[in-house]
């Protein structure tokens, strides 16, 4: 049985769990909904998007009803444990976000919509929680796959904040970091499109009701 902190705290490498050299489990090699492959690599001239947003079965059902996504799959990012298991990010020990791996024809949706669903599909401002959702594993966060990822995830953060401060909410705190300095984890079959396999699912997805400049022309006046 895991401790589960009362106070949300990362741990430092030292603090973290130490993992496995390979993981215990297998991925399904085809998603349940779009029927692609899972893992790559992937066909040429799609891009991959990942993104941490809440408890990763509702934010991954986000994307895969969204045209232009190709496949999704859910799994433990910005962490230090090596191919960690659901129970041990749970316990707060691995220093991981529940994440969702998107990846998309750039041809019919823009990394910009993306990013539009995602600011708007959450709140950035809670810091390690989404509601009732409380704990490290939930924090919020952007991990870029390139440089034009990343000056669009700033000019998105940078004009969401605008409006959201305008609109009495706090600070965003969602952590931005590169991906090739974050390894994406795969997390298990059974969590892998959940909501598809048991609609009735928990979900605990929603947003601030503000919605996001991206995209958007500015209104007259």
């Amino acid at each position: 049985m895991f401790l589960h902190r009362r106070t949300p705290q990362l741990p430092t490498p030292q603090e973290a769990l130490r993992g496995r050299p390979v993981p215990e489990f297998t991925v399904p090699s085809r998603h349940t909904v779009l029927g692609n492959a899972l893992l790559g690599p992937y066909p040429e001239g799609l891009e991959v998007a990942d993104f941490a947003m809440g408890c990763f079965w509702g934010a991954e059902r986000k994307f895969w009803q969204t045209d232009g996504v190709w496949t999704t799959l859910v799994g433990y990012q910005g962490g230090y444990t090596e191919n960690p298991a659901y129970e041990e990010v749970c316990s707060g020990l691995t220093g991981h976000t529940e994440a969702v791996r998107v990846v998309y024809d750039p041809s019919i949706v823009t990394y910009p919509e993306l990013l539009k669903l995602f600011w708007e599909s959450h709140d950035p401002t809670q810091g390690f929680r989404q509601g009732n959702d409380v704990g490290t594993q939930y924090r919020s966060a952007i991990y870029t796959h390139s440089p034009e990822q990343a000056a669009a995830v700033q000019a998105s953060r940078e004009a969401y904040q605008k409006v959201l401060t305008g609109s009495g909410h706090g600070e965003i705190t969602t952590e931005i970091l590169p991906a090739d300095g974050v390894t994406f984890w795969p997390a298990e079959a059974a969590h892998q499109q959940y909501l598809d396999k048991n609609p009735a699912g928990y979900c605990g997805i929603g947003g601030t009701g503000v919605s996001c400049p991206i995209g958007v022309a500015p209104a007259d006046g």
